[in-house]
């Protein structure tokens, strides 16, 4: 059945960024002398930059403030953005719901500047559109409050609401938020307990009534 409102996680559900993502990471990091573990990826996925700026702090010796690793990060990141595309049947689904009048909004985890470059990259702007960041909320996921806060801006209560990320940690937000939730994960994995574990865009639609 057709939710009321469906809200998108962005890096790794609407646009293939998980990969720049990482690669921004590795080389701010090598520039920094630090040699990034081998299971930096699934670590780090879904996880806000400031967790996991606590996290590299903590376990290996990251001694640059908060703001100019930030910097450094995003100064690998923002070139590779152009070239980003979109998880394919991602936005296909998103424009069909939208032609249906379904209420959307894209909720990441992500700050302000990487929301509108990628939603930009992939052509995926439009007046009235409804994004939350990072930087929107008091706290990011696994947190339900960005959920939350999409709900608010959709006008829809979060039961009639439908969330679809790509992480444990953002699929955990939407749960916690009270939404009917997509675990749609980039490799086939177990998704947390209540979640309905999405293989396919084909699937998707199918739990869309599409």
């Amino acid at each position: 059945m057709t939710p009321k409102a469906v809200f998108w996680d962005m890096d790794g559900t609407l646009v293939d960024s998980e990969p720049l993502h990482e690669a921004a990471l590795v080389a701010a990091l090598r520039s920094v002398g630090i040699a990034p573990p081998t299971n930096l990826h699934e670590r780090v996925l879904g996880v806000a930059a400031w967790p996991v700026y606590e996290m590299l702090r903590g376990e290996f010796g990251l001694d640059l403030p908060f703001d100019d690793w930030i910097v450094r990060k995003y100064d690998h990141y923002l070139p590779m953005a152009e070239t980003l595309k979109p998880r394919p049947g991602a936005i296909e689904i998103f424009n069909e719901l939208r032609e249906r009048g379904v209420q959307q909004a894209v909720v990441s985890n992500s700050d302000r500047l990487i929301v509108d470059a990628n939603l930009r990259a992939v052509g995926l702007v439009y007046p009235g559109m409804k994004t939350i960041s990072r930087n929107d909320v008091h706290e990011g996921k696994p947190h339900p409050e960005p959920f939350l806060r999409a709900a608010f801006l959709a006008g829809v209560e979060p039961a009639d609401a439908a969330a679809v990320d790509d992480s444990r940690t953002g699929a955990m937000a939407g749960l916690a938020a009270g939404m009917r939730t997509m675990f749609w994960p980039e490799a086939p994995m177990e998704g947390p307990p209540g979640a309905v574990v999405i293989n396919s865009a084909e699937d998707l639609r199918r739990e869309f009534g599409l």
